[in-house]
């Protein structure tokens, strides 16, 4: 049975691992973490060999349930498992109800698709109090592997609402099983979750970011002085000036608002930068590639851009988690979460 190990609790921040996974309840995931975003099964614009050459990479992946539904024939015909179909046997996998990036259809449950599977309860109740305690509290009685806390992603103005509900939601759930959050992946709103309890988070984030045409530039390094941390990974002063700009910008399958954690390429400032996308990274991008050579390609509509895009956008969101539970270790998560809002705008 699937099982949360705490290693350590700071303020209410879990630091642990998940074990007994898989089939044969060997393997574990340390918290807090992030699942591996896939799109029907695979990660966006990579291949299974590109995705090789990223660091970090969860040890869980993301399915949704709409697309098994919707290959449902196809897997039954196939009959090794959703593992090998997509070329990644040895993942563990989490299969949501929904895509955090858009609305799944409705009607495709499926009970054929969930055999042998644990299941997560879901904490609903909107923005009441009773309510969502007593969802936690019934579901906590139930023989689950761990809890899923629906509805806690909304505008800026009811964030303190949602964050007193998720405070009051964590403290009805028992200990030793795992918390997800879904909807929730931008880094500051990440640590602010780990303060209340939660354990796992998509990582749609860094999709959203490459579909912009964007890169991650944002330092969770609190070693260094905040201000020379910046300069030292965005490269020039005028970027620093930058977190405090925000803009929108119109793509092709996500118009999400752009963020102060990140940088687009497709400004014509960057034709002549030759820096990598953040100095100092060691994903594939960032060693053999330049901010100058990433503009050209998104401006001449090269697919090769998302893929280089998405190879820095993930390694560097998984890092940040990889320092989130150093941070815990060190006792140094208040001095990572300031260093985050520094760069909010």
């Amino acid at each position: 049975v699937m099982k949360l190990s705490l290693i350590k609790v700071v303020n209410g921040c879990r630091l642990g691992k998940i074990q007994n996974l898989g089939k044969a309840g060997d393997c574990t995931m340390d918290v807090p973490g992030c699942l591996l975003y896939t799109r029907t099964g695979s990660a966006p614009h990579l291949t299974q060999h590109t995705l090789h050459n990223v660091h970090g990479v969860p040890a869980m992946t993301q399915l949704t349930l709409s697309s098994l539904a919707q290959h449902h024939e196809v897997l039954a015909e196939y009959k090794k498992g959703v593992g090998n179909f997509i070329g990644m046997p040895e993942s563990l996998f989490y299969c949501s109800l929904h895509d955090p990036v858009s609305p799944c259809p409705t009607g495709y449950v499926t009970n054929k698709v969930l055999q042998k599977s644990v299941i997560i309860g879901v904490i609903e109740g909107g923005d009441v109090m009773e309510e969502r305690l007593r969802s936690a509290r019934e579901t906590a009685k139930r023989p689950v592997g761990g809890f899923l806390l629906d509805g806690f992603h909304a505008n800026p103005a009811v964030t303190e609402t949602r964050l007193r509900l998720l405070s009051s939601v964590t403290a009805e759930l028992p200990e030793d099983k795992p918390r997800l959050i879904c909807g929730i992946s931008r880094p500051d709103e990440v640590l602010e979750c780990i303060e209340r309890g939660v354990d796992l988070f998509e990582s749609f984030f860094p999709y959203q970011v490459t579909e912009r045409g964007c890169a991650l530039t944002f330092t969770f390094d609190c070693q260094l002085n905040p201000e020379e941390t910046l300069l030292q990974q965005n490269g020039i002063q005028e970027e620093v000036k930058y977190v405090d700009q925000i803009k929108k910008i119109k793509t092709t399958g996500c118009s999400e608002e752009m963020t102060s954690f990140e940088i687009s390429l497709k400004e014509k400032k960057y034709q002549e930068d030759f820096n990598p996308l953040v100095r100092g990274c060691s994903c594939y991008c960032c060693k053999n590639h330049t901010r100058a050579y990433i503009h050209h390609l998104l401006v001449t509509n090269e697919l090769l851009a998302g893929v280089l895009l998405m190879i820095h956008n993930f390694e560097h969101y998984f890092k940040f988690f990889c320092s989130i539970r150093e941070a815990l270790k060190n006792d140094t998560l208040a001095q990572l979460k300031e260093l985050i809002h520094r760069q909010v705008s």
